[in-house]
């Protein structure tokens, strides 16, 4: 990478002490809106914050790009499913944005069972004058009313209001892991482990059954559903991984129930290299379609792959993401680690990826130069305005003084959920109960990035 990727400037930062930081705190999705103005996380609490982004001004012409605190809003809370005696937590899995089609903001909110779509809005003045009730709001006696009044709007503080328009429960049987917006943007899907639902915005007591991969006799089940999206052009066309780690392409115009596929991805194993751990580390945690529609990325435990659509056989490339833990499988197995849920993006363009890793690092990877870059997000590079320096990871011999051992990686700090601004090189990270948002000020290069961290629960 050039050297001016490497220095990287951060803009503003929020702190708590992680002493404080509850597991309801822990952020577990990230996402940019379509022109990257709004920012929405969930937490394992079941709170979504928005964040938007600072307008350019003449006096402060540096604050353009920093996002500060949109809205708040409690989007599910815990149940109890009497029926089967099961817990539904209370954890926000994945967050959809809609396109905006006018003033007010659109997105979707899923946990475990239910899928809401929320409106968010503003306010700023307030009705003044009624007829039937006083200003309090209560109901006056019609003979007191001796004059007609015209109700009046008058200014008042901008209110930001968070309101649930739609609610679409009651149709998934196993936990859901994905949902995605259609490109008709009138249907989306929600996808769990072993079926995919299609819905309409508008309709919430029916759904369409679109893949079912339960067999009738669950000992014979050798496989689930890990991730799924649609197409970014192609309204009928999407994609599903597997804990196999196979992808499979699927039209809708084929057949109503979509359960023979159109195209399958997998890369055959070498059986050299097979060991008791080769089904675990090849199971598939996201797949995202890259936004011209000609390629897939997926990540599964060790690497980040990119398929071309066109060519079924095997990854166009391969990038390793931390290779130097293949010899820790059997301890990270121990730890449950190893069934950790990576996510990965594009950057707008589509020239570079990005994941997660262990010890809050997360990696960069440019297609055309083929280079990469490790950084870390962390408490001691999160003052104002310092230096974001590249960090490499020793796997043996000599140890540099700038390099951090194999052994001495926290495997307890680890970057599950990144987000990537949809035309600018601006990236979220999620680090535990902190988000971090990195941006280069400079055009020069592909890799680009600047720094904002802000608790996860802070009350704005």
């Amino acid at each position: 990478m050039d050297e001016d990727i490497d220095t990287r400037k951060i803009n503003n930062s929020f702190l708590r002490d992680h002493n404080y930081a509850t597991e309801a705190d822990i952020i577990s999705t990230v996402e940019f809106n379509s022109t990257g103005e709004l920012l929405a996380t969930g937490d394992k609490g079941g709170r979504v914050v928005v964040f938007q982004r600072e307008q350019e001004s003449k006096n402060q012409p540096h604050r353009r790009g920093e996002y500060n605190v949109y809205s708040t809003f409690q989007s599910h809370e815990p149940e109890f499913d009497y029926l089967k005696s099961l817990e539904i937590e209370e954890k926000i899995n994945k967050i959809r944005w809609l396109p905006q089609q006018n003033a007010a903001y659109f997105l979707l909110s899923t946990n475990d069972k239910t899928v809401k779509l929320w409106k968010i809005s503003e306010r700023d003045k307030r009705p003044e004058g009624y007829n039937l009730k006083d200003e309090d709001g209560r109901i006056r006696d019609p003979t007191t009313i001796t004059a007609l009044r015209v109700p009046v709007l008058r200014p008042m503080d901008l209110m930001v209001e968070a309101t649930p328009r739609r609610v679409f429960s009651n149709a998934h049987t196993y936990h859901i892991n994905s949902i995605s917006v259609n490109s008709d943007y009138e249907t989306y899907m929600s996808t769990d482990d072993l079926r995919i639902n299609l819905w309409h915005l508008e309709i919430t007591n029916r759904s369409f059954n679109i893949v079912d991969i339960k067999p009738a006799n669950m000992e014979e089940l050798t496989e689930v559903i890990t991730a799924a999206e649609f197409h970014p052009n192609q309204c009928n066309t999407f994609v599903y991984s597997s804990s196999k780690g196979s992808i499979r392409l699927c039209d809708m115009r084929a057949a109503a129930l979509c359960d023979n596929h159109s195209k399958f991805f997998e890369e055959p194993e070498d059986p050299s290299n097979r060991s008791f751990f080769s089904e675990i580390i090849s199971s598939i945690s996201d797949v995202k379609f890259s936004h011209s529609g000609r390629y897939l990325m997926t990540r599964d435990y060790l690497t980040v792959k990119v398929w071309d659509l066109n060519m079924e056989s095997k990854p166009l490339e391969t990038y390793q993401v931390h290779d130097y833990l293949r010899s820790k499988l059997c301890s990270l197995y121990e730890n449950d680690c190893i069934f950790d849920k990576f996510e990965c993006v594009w950057n707008g363009t589509d020239s570079v990826l990005m994941t997660g890793s262990y010890n809050n690092f997360f990696r960069m990877f440019d297609r055309n130069t083929k280079r990469d870059v490790t950084l870390e997000a962390s408490r001691e590079n999160s003052k104002p305005r310092a230096i974001l320096k590249p960090r490499k990871v020793c796997v043996g011999g000599k140890r540099r003084k700038d390099e951090i051992s194999v052994d001495s990686l926290d495997f307890s700090k680890k970057i599950l959920h990144t987000a990537w601004h949809p035309s600018e090189n601006i990236i979220a990270v999620a680090a535990t109960n902190n988000l971090y948002i990195f941006q280069d000020k400079t055009v020069t290069t592909a890799l680009k990035s600047y720094v904002l961290r802000i608790s996860g629960r802070q009350k704005p």
